[in-house]
């Protein structure tokens, strides 16, 4: 029997090295010769605790490939994932990744290598969540959605070994093997894909499932690289340790309602931020899991209906597309029990719309990062009083409270807590187990957002790491978070600080819109003033005035948008639904040399 002294002072090992030694000593001089007790006076206590050590029993590694051999085990023959067409038992699901780690070591792919994905939400993504892991690579993700000279920097930036991707996408990688030289086996998930080398079905055809075998695997070694958006700036690859994915799994696990019924619709692209944990707590639980391949809102009611779907995660303009799907509430979708709203701010109004048409489910917000694994927080029931619908629906809409495992606090630029009085305006910082590992060859760009307990840059050795997430925030007694806005995106106008956040939401509000977006121009008088950007609902022909009228009576004077412009076309967006403020701002600065005023 082993025993792990980690959490046990110095001191307090010498003693229960002495202790276990005098009693082991005591038994062995009542059976043993003279010469044999003369021999076992002579180990010490101190070199009694060295062996001790030496030959202690090691803990697991904390690694998702636990959850896959799980699944394996004691779901064989439930099925698994449903990808259009076809369906996998977990058995039959954890047989596949198995050949796809041996198909990647008989390629030659080593430890730590990364292996891309450029693939919508379909079994051979998912497959590769586990497969790449267990062949002790890096699986890397790529937003379809990026444009063909952004997938060419990340890819020069992260240099795979290979490439896995759809058939559509076969132009795109024709470019990239043109200026990314250090790819080595460009793989084509369909038979049909032009410009392969290789093809998936073939090359798992000719290996047998690899053992999961994780007990050589260090926790800290990375398992994942997903590259940011690039909303903010350039994209940042993302590493998630064994460790990270494997905690927050198991704090993902426990916002499960009924896992034994629980039919999981994966709407979040596999591609953006470890799709929000369901992967891995779907597999913990032997939850079925069934791909949506492209977010179409029509077609996703259809298969609510079809799957008897329980739970789903959208970006607010999904939810929005839902919503307002002709006819949608016809649609059967008493099933339903619980959608989690995340990756930009909801509102009590979508919330209120989404609870109509879900009239079975739990409709609430959550909030993370990328870099946080991600979830941080979710609104989700707490038990509280409401003494109306509207204070329900405007605490879902809330950024929430934090999961378990999460220490979270909205700090001034001190890192000191401010008031939790809903009004004192901070920055959401958060301390847990699954933090990212740092951004992927940039240690200036880790060192500036995870500091120590008081701001000190990449951390102190003993102490708590604490991750900046540029967003800031309200809170209250109970926790809940409200984001304002980012850090970068806050409205400076004539000395007062504007969230174009709040703005947005009463926008959206106004029942002839569709969707909407606030950003700051530069003005000559107030530095800045916040502009709105609005698509109206077909067959909706309302103007500014009448817009203006409808916010007078919920916005202060100064906070109004000071120009209103529409727009024809939908909002442009990131690859997961996000809208592209960056972009709408651009405009409005061409002519300044810096994209803040003052």
């Amino acid at each position: 029997m082993g025993i792990r002294f980690g959490f046990v002072s110095k001191r307090d090992r010498q003693r229960l090295a002495e202790t276990l030694f005098n009693a082991r000593t005591a038994v062995r001089s009542q059976r043993l010769s003279p010469s044999a007790q003369a021999i076992t006076q002579a180990i010490t206590p101190s070199l009694f605790l060295r062996r001790l050590i030496k030959f202690r029993a090691m803990p697991l590694p904390l690694t998702p490939l636990r959850f896959l051999e799980r699944a394996r085990d004691v779901y064989t023959n439930k099925v698994g994932v449903i990808c259009r067409e076809k369906q996998f038992t977990y058995g039959q699901f954890a047989a596949r990744c198995g050949q796809l780690a041996s198909a990647l070591k008989g390629l030659g792919i080593k430890g730590g290598d990364r292996v891309a994905y450029l693939s919508y939400n379909t079994h051979h993504l998912l497959e590769g969540y586990y497969g790449v892991v267990q062949a002790g690579a890096v699986v890397m993700p790529l937003n379809v959605r990026l444009a063909t000279a952004e997938l060419i920097c990340i890819i020069q930036h992260a240099e795979p070994a290979a490439l896995l991707y759809e058939a559509e996408f076969a132009p795109i990688v024709e470019q990239i093997r043109k200026h990314c030289h250090n790819l080595r086996f460009p793989i084509g998930l369909d038979s049909e894909t032009t410009g392969a080398d290789l093809s998936i079905e073939a090359l798992l055809a000719q290996h047998a499932p690899a053992e999961i075998d994780y007990t050589g695997v260090n926790d800290e070694d990375t398992a994942e690289l997903f590259y940011t958006s690039g909303s903010t700036g350039s994209p940042k690859g993302v590493m998630l340790s064994h460790r990270a994915l494997y905690q927050h799994a198991f704090a993902i696990a426990t916002l499960y309602v009924e896992p034994s019924t629980t039919i999981d619709l994966h709407t979040i692209p596999l591609f953006h931020a470890n799709g929000w944990g369901r992967p891995q707590a779907d597999a913990l639980h032997g939850v079925t899991q069934i791909m949506v391949r492209r977010f179409d809102p029509a077609a996703v009611l259809q298969m609510i209906e079809k799957y008897r779907a329980t739970d789903m995660s959208l970006v607010p303009t999904m939810a929005n597309a839902l919503v307002n799907v002709p006819s949608a509430e016809f649609s059967n979708l008493a099933s339903m029990r619980s959608v989690m709203l995340g990756g930009a701010a909801s509102s009590p109004v979508l919330i209120e719309r989404m609870e109509k048409l879900f009239k079975a489910a739990e409709i609430f917000a959550g909030y993370g990062l990328t870099e946080t694994c991600p979830v941080l927080t979710s609104a989700r029931e707490k038990g509280l009083r409401y003494t109306n619908d509207a204070e329900r629906w405007h605490r879902r809409a809330m950024t929430g409270w934090s999961v378990p495992g999460v220490v979270l606090r909205v700090v001034d630029s001190q890192m000191r807590n401010v008031p939790r009085d809903s009004k004192s305006v901070g920055e959401v910082i958060a301390s847990c187990d699954w933090l990212m590992s740092g951004y992927y060859k940039d240690p200036v760009g880790t060192a500036a957002v995870i500091t120590g307990p008081n701001g000190e840059q990449g951390g102190v050795a003993g102490q708590p790491l604490w991750f900046h997430t540029g967003d800031m925030a309200v809170w209250d007694e109970e926790e809940f978070v409200l984001i304002v806005d980012r850090k970068k995106e806050i409205i400076i106008s004539g000395g007062e600080n504007i969230s174009s956040i709040e703005i947005e939401k009463h926008i959206f509000a106004h029942p002839g819109v569709l969707e909407c977006a606030v950003v700051a121009a530069p003005d000559s008088q107030w530095g800045e003033i916040p502009v709105a950007i609005v698509v109206r609902k077909h067959g909706e022909s309302f103007g500014a005035e009448d817009l203006l009228l409808f916010l007078g009576q919920r916005l202060s004077r100064f906070k109004l948008p000071r120009r209103v412009e529409f727009s024809d076309e939908a909002l442009p967006k990131t690859g997961t639904g996000k809208i592209r403020k960056m972009v709408l701002r651009e405009p409005f600065w061409l002519d300044h040399e810096k994209r803040v005023q003052g």
